[in-house]
C-alpha cells in the first residue's frame, strides 16, 4: 500500500520499520515538531522522525493540521491507500479521515473499548488489570470510538511497570498493524463495532495522579506506582517536604494506621487502607538524593509514628 505514517515516540517506531520492511511505501512521516527540553534546552527530533529521516523518507511536521491548507494539499497529492496513526500525539479532522479508501488506521494499546484515552497502557496497569493488549482500529471523529479490526492479548507481569509494558506491546502491535494492512488489502477483514457501554476512559496523566492515598490499600498504591512509570511515579510529604518513592512493597505489620510511618530495624512501613502495610523501599527527600530505606532512616533519623501525606 501507499502509506502516510503519523507517529511521534519511541512506541510508534517498531510499527514505522515493520510496515517498511513488510514492502509498503510509506510516501510520508507526520510528526510532532522538534521542541526544546533538558537542563540545556537544547531541540530534540521525535525518535520516528529520526528513523524516517534515516530511511530518506519525506517528514512534515504541522503546528496545526485541521485548518492547515499546506499541509492538507500535500496529502491530496499523495493520494495514500491508509493512513497509520500510532501515538501521534494530535486529534486528526474530518477531512483527514475522509482522504484514503482504506481510512485512518490507529494502533491503540488497550483492548478497546476499554482504556480509551490518551494513557491506555498507564491506567492498566495503575487499576491492576493483569492483561492489556493491543487493537487496530479504524478512526472516527470520536476519542477511540471507531470499529476495531484485529486485537491481540498480552498478559501484564505483577512486577511489570507501564515503561515495561510499552517495550512489550510496542513490537506486539507492529506486528498485528502489518497483519491488519494484509487483511484489509485482500478484503479479509470485517470491521466490528465497539460495545460503547463496556467502554472506560484513560485520561492525560497530571502531576496530581502521582500523590499517595494512604486511605487505599497497600496494593492499589503499589499498581498505581507501577502504572505511573516514569512519570507521575509516587509522591507524598514528610515534615512538610516532598517525599518521592522510587521503589516500594507489599509487606506485613499489626496496629499500622493510614500514613503513619513504622520503623523496623532497616524497613521503613507506612500504614495504608483496610490494614494493609507497605514497605518504602527507595526514597528521595525533595531536593537530596535518592537512597536506600536504611540510608534515609540513619540520614533522617525517622522514627515510628510520623505521619506522610502533611
Amino acid at each position: 500500500m501507499k502509506l502516510v505514517f503519523c507517529g511521534t515516540p519511541q512506541f510508534a517506531v517498531p510499527t514505522l520499520e515493520a510496515v517498511i520492511a513488510a514492502g509498503h511505501e510509506v510516501r510520508l512521516v507526520v510528526t510532532q515538531p522538534d521542541r526544546a527540553a533538558g537542563r540545556g534546552m537544547e531541540m530534540q527530533v521525535s525518535p520516528v522522525k529520526r528513523v524516517a529521516v534515516e530511511r530518506g523518507i519525506a517528514v512534515a511536521q504541522p503546528e496545526k493540521i485541521r485548518h492547515n491548507a499546506e499541509f492538507r494539499a500535500l496529502l491530496e497529492e499523495i493520494q495514500p491507500d491508509a493512513i497509520l496513526v500510532v501515538a501521534y500525539g494530535r486529534i486528526v479532522p474530518q477531512w483527514m479521515l475522509d482522504l484514503p479508501r482504506f481510512g485512518n488506521i490507529n494502533l491503540h494499546g488497550s483492548l478497546l473499548p476499554k482504556y480509551r484515552g490518551a494513557a491506555p497502557i498507564q491506567w492498566a496497569v495503575a487499576n491492576g488489570e493483569v492483561v492489556t493488549g493491543v487493537t487496530t482500529m479504524r478512526l472516527d471523529a470520536g476519542l477511540d470510538t471507531g470499529d476495531m479490526l484485529l486485537a491481540q492479548v498480552v498478559p501484564i507481569g505483577q512486577e511489570e511497570t507501564a515503561a515495561d509494558v510499552y517495550e512489550t506491546l510496542a513490537p506486539v502491535g507492529a506486528a498485528l498493524m502489518v497483519k491488519t494492512l494484509s487483511k484489509l488489502e485482500c478484503g479479509e477483514l470485517v470491521p466490528q463495532p465497539q460495545d460503547h457501554a463496556a467502554a472506560s476512559l484513560a485520561p492525560i496523566l497530571t502531576r496530581e495522579d502521582g500523590r499517595m492515598d494512604f486511605s487505599r490499600t497497600a496494593k492499589t498504591i503499589r499498581d498505581r506506582w507501577r502504572g505511573f512509570q516514569p512519570w507521575p511515579g509516587a509522591h507524598t510529604t514528610l515534615r512538610g517536604k516532598k517525599l518521592i518513592v522510587h521503589r516500594m512493597g507489599l509487606a506485613e505489620a499489626d496496629g499500622c494506621e493510614a500514613g503513619i510511618l513504622l520503623v523496623r530495624g532497616d524497613l521503613l512501613l507506612v500504614g495504608c487502607g483496610e490494614g494493609t502495610v507497605l514497605e518504602l523501599q527507595e526514597v528521595q527527600m525533595e531536593g537530596k538524593k535518592r537512597m536506600s530505606a536504611a540510608e534515609f532512616l540513619r540520614g533522617y533519623q525517622v522514627k515510628s509514628g510520623e505521619r506522610l501525606g502533611l
